[in-house]
């Protein structure tokens, strides 16, 4: 069993400066974008490559948001066998835009976001 993709989540102390240097410098194009009631938070694409931008300007060790998000093949089966190997992970959850997520902590505290459509 293996991933179908993996997508970074950079961490952005300003969001619309981050957000124009990847459309504008590196050529992402912004597929979604969310937060209330500033955005802080972008989805931006470039051919297969895509990242998340979020934005967070508080200390880094207060910072508890995915580092990764990885997209398995099956979300279930991975996540019984993260459970069958002594890892351990919260979710499932189905969320308001789509997706079911489970969230697994690596042991330097990185937290990494599986997830796949919910449809």
């Amino acid at each position: 069993m293996s991933y179908t993709n993996a997508t970074p989540v950079l961490r952005v102390s300003d969001y619309q400066r981050a957000r124009a240097f990847y459309t504008d410098i590196l050529g992402f194009e912004v597929m979604e974008e969310a937060g209330e009631p500033i955005v802080g938070f972008g989805i931006l694409r470039a051919g297969a490559a895509q990242v998340f931008l979020m934005a967070w300007d508080g200390p880094e060790a207060e910072y508890k948001r995915w580092r990764v998000y990885l997209y398995p093949q099956d979300l279930d089966a991975r996540l019984a066998q993260i459970a069958e190997a002594g890892g351990t992970h919260t979710g499932p959850v189905v969320t308001e835009y789509g997706m079911r997520e489970a969230e697994v902590t690596d042991p330097d505290g990185n937290v990494i976001c599986l997830g796949e459509d919910a449809g």
